[in-house]
C-alpha cells in the first residue's frame, strides 16, 4: 500500500458538462488536470470522483435533464461514460499520466469484503502511477442499490484509502449560513460541527444529484476518518493547489482530532440503512461501556430486511439513535429468535450460537460528532 499523502477530488456535473450543449468542458479539464499533475509532482496521490457521465450522454439518447427518467439516465450513463473517460484520457496524456476507470455501487461500500477489494484495487493503481477516476455505476444502479450522490461516494473513497484531504469543487466558493443569493448571507470559512449548518443547505444544481446538504453529509463522514474537507469554487486556475495552500477562499471542515479506526469508521458511516433495532433506554445506557453486546432479549422492535453482516442502526426507547453495529443474524433469523424468547437459539436456528445479535467488538456508539439518522416508522 502507498504511504504518500492522498487527496480525493470530487467534481460535479456542472463543472464537467456544458449545461446547454451537454458536451465536455475541456477548458475546465485542462485547468484541473494541470493542477493534478502539479500535486503529483509534489508527491501526492490524487483520486478523482467524477460526475458527468449522465449529463454527457443525455444528448445521445435524445433527452434533457428535465425530461429524462430513470431508464433514460441509465442509458445516458452508458453513452456518456466513454465520452467522459476519453476527455480525461486526452488531457491526462498531455501531462504524461494515465487514468483508470473505477465503477462502484452501493454494495462495494456496504459489504466489507468488497470494500477491501476496492481499496486494494485503488492502492494498486496509485502504486502504478495511474490516476483513478471513480464514479457510481449509473448504468446498472437503481434507487435501492445506489449511493445517490458523488459527494458521499467521494467521502467513502477518502475513508477507504485513508486520504488526508477531500476537495469538493462546486459552483460556489464554499458554505454560507443561508442561500448565497441572499445579500445578507455570511460566508463560513471553517466548520467543526456540520450539524449547525444543515438547515441552510437545501437545493441542488440542474445537472447534479446533490447540493450543499450532501457536501456537508460527506464532510461529516470524512471528519470521522481524520480527513479534512475543503468546499470550493471550481472555476479558477489551479483549482486544487490554491485550496490546499490557503491562497483563495474556501470552506474548511476540520477533521475530528480523535478519528475512528478503519473498522469503526466503516461501521459508523453508512450510505443507506439496511435495518434497525430499538432497545430500552436502560439497555442503550449500558451499551455505552463498550463491553456489552446486544442480545435478543434486549430488542423491543426491529425494522427492515437485512442479511447477516449488514450494519444495523440502534435506537433507544425514545427514538434517538445511539449506536450502529454488525448483525450476526439475518432479519428472518432474528424475527424467529425474538418471537420465541423461551426457546434456545440453537433449537430455533439449527446451529450453535450464543444468540448475541451484535457483539460488543462490532458495535460503535455514536457521539455528538455524528449526524444521527431518524428512526424508521414503527421503531420507538
Amino acid at each position: 500500500m502507498t504511504t504518500q499523502r492522498s487527496v480525493v477530488v470530487k467534481i460535479g456535473s456542472a463543472l464537467l458538462a456544458n449545461q446547454d450543449l451537454l458536451t465536455p468542458r475541456f477548458g475546465f479539464l485542462q485547468r484541473l488536470l494541470e493542477d493534478v499533475n502539479r500535486l503529483r509532482a509534489d508527491g501526492c496521490n490524487v483520486i478523482i470522483c467524477s460526475s458527468g457521465s449522465v449529463a454527457l450522454g443525455l444528448r445521445l439518447v435524445g433527452e434533457t435533464p428535465e425530461s429524462a427518467g430513470v431508464s433514460d439516465k441509465q442509458a445516458a450513463a452508458a453513452c456518456g461514460m466513454p465520452l467522459l473517460l476519453n476527455a480525461y484520457r486526452q488531457v491526462g496524456h498531455e501531462y504524461g499520466f494515465e487514468i483508470a476507470q473505477v465503477l462502484l455501487t452501493l454494495g462495494d461500500f456496504e459489504d466489507h469484503r468488497r470494500f477491501l477489494n476496492t481499496r486494494n484495487t485503488v492502492h494498486r493503481l496509485l502504486k502504478a502511477g495511474v490516476v483513478p477516476i471513480v464514479n457510481e455505476n449509473d448504468t446498472i444502479t437503481t434507487e435501492q442499490i445506489r449511493v445517490g450522490d458523488n459527494d458521499r461516494l467521494a467521502a467513502k473513497v477518502a475513508q477507504m484509502i485513508g486520504a488526508k484531504d477531500l476537495i469538493i469543487l462546486t459552483g460556489v466558493d464554499g458554505l454560507y449560513d443561508r442561500n448565497p443569493d441572499d445579500p445578507d448571507a455570511v460566508f463560513i470559512p471553517e466548520v467543526e460541527d456540520v450539524s449547525q449548518y444543515m438547515d441552510a443547505t437545501k437545493g441542488k444544481s440542474s445537472l447534479g444529484t446533490g447540493g450543499m446538504e450532501t457536501k456537508l453529509l460527506a464532510a461529516n463522514m470524512a471528519q470521522e476518518a481524520g480527513c479534512t474537507t475543503w468546499i470550493a469554487q471550481g472555476e479558477v486556475d489551479r483549482p486544487l493547489s490554491t485550496v490546499l495552500s490557503g491562497e483563495r477562499r474556501s470552506t474548511k471542515v476540520l477533521p475530528h482530532p480523535n478519528p475512528l479506526s478503519g473498522w469503526d469508521s466503516w461501521i459508523a458511516n453508512r450510505l443507506q440503512m439496511a435495518g434497525s433495532l430499538s432497545v430500552s433506554k436502560g439497555v442503550a445506557k449500558a451499551l455505552a461501556s463498550g463491553e456489552r453486546p446486544i442480545c435478543r432479549e434486549d430488542v423491543v422492535s426491529m425494522d427492515g430486511d437485512f442479511a447477516r453482516g449488514d450494519v444495523l442502526h440502534i435506537y433507544d426507547g425514545t427514538g434517538i439513535e445511539r449506536a450502529r453495529g454488525l448483525s450476526d443474524f439475518s432479519s428472518e433469523e432474528l424475527r424467529v429468535l425474538i418471537n420465541n424468547p423461551d426457546t434456545e437459539a440453537e433449537q430455533l436456528l439449527g446451529y450453535r450460537t450464543k444468540g448475541e445479535i451484535i457483539r460488543s467488538s462490532n458495535l460503535v456508539m455514536l457521539e455528538n460528532r455524528h449526524l444521527l439518522w431518524d428512526a424508521p416508522e414503527g421503531v420507538n
